[in-house]
């Protein structure tokens, strides 16, 4: 028996609660609307503490190991915007949904402190939705081509960093194209993965752009962008971050 399945029996046990993921699960195999995730512990402020320093895997997907109790669900094919929420939840169910925020005042330049609300984030409206597949359909605007989508999973994306690390010295990693490859399951009806590469490589501009800003917009997630008064009353956009402080408020 596989060892992650193995791992996520055995926790069904343990405190936990459920999480509901914003994308619906519509991009999973299983179709899982919701997830159980278990509750930081004092052994996981080892791992916070720890922070940085934990290695290849980090920091999120170190915790999402030991607290995503899913059989059939591994943390690094999750799409981004349902790590976000249960990240959210871990953090909100450990130390409340106070998150303090540094920002500058665009106006004098100096530095001040604002609170935003965890549990007041909301997830943003889409205008497309995905097949059954679990593929969004679209035409290009340049080429004309219909292609179907699929939003990057965690896992996926982790992978595209790490071969950018690896390119040779000196030389452009072509990160950009390497991520449509991967976006990208089908052309005019064509899933052959060579034609998908060498139509993409030689893709207009546009075309591109329009894909990666597709799926931008349209993989659902929690928007995690705030709009907040600065202390001369200038407006000033907050984003939330999940670095290690994000974990360790209190230490």
């Amino acid at each position: 028996m596989d060892t992650t399945q193995q791992y996520g029996q055995q926790n069904f046990s343990l405190p936990h609660d459920v999480v509901k993921l914003p994308t619906g699960g519509v991009f999973y195999k299983n179709k899982k609307k919701a997830v159980k995730v278990g509750y930081l512990t004092a052994a996981d402020e080892n791992i916070l503490m720890a922070g940085d320093s934990i290695g290849k895997d980090g920091l999120v997907i170190t915790l999402l190991r030991n607290k995503l109790y899913e059989p059939d669900l591994r943390p690094d094919e999750l799409l981004q915007g349902d790590l976000e929420a249960i990240l959210i939840f871990l953090r909100n169910s450990a130390f409340g949904p106070e998150y303090n925020i540094t920002l500058s005042d665009p106006d004098t330049g100096k530095k001040f402190e604002t609170t935003i609300l965890l549990d007041e984030l909301y997830i943003k409206e889409t205008t497309q939705k995905p097949n059954d597949e679990g593929y969004f359909v679209v035409k290009l605007p340049k080429s004309n081509s219909t292609v179907k989508l699929k939003p990057l999973s965690f896992g996926e994306l982790s992978e595209l960093d790490k071969m950018a690390d690896q390119y040779p010295v000196g030389r452009i990693a072509p990160k950009q194209t390497w991520k449509l490859n991967k976006m990208v399951v089908e052309i005019d009806g064509n899933s052959d993965v060579a034609f998908i590469t060498q139509t993409i490589d030689s893709l207009p501009i546009s075309d591109a752009k329009f894909i990666r800003n597709f799926v931008e917009e349209n993989e659902p997630r929690l928007d995690l962008v705030r709009k907040v008064n600065a202390p001369s009353g200038k407006e000033v956009y907050a984003n939330i971050a999940f670095g290690v402080e994000f974990f360790r408020p209190f230490f």
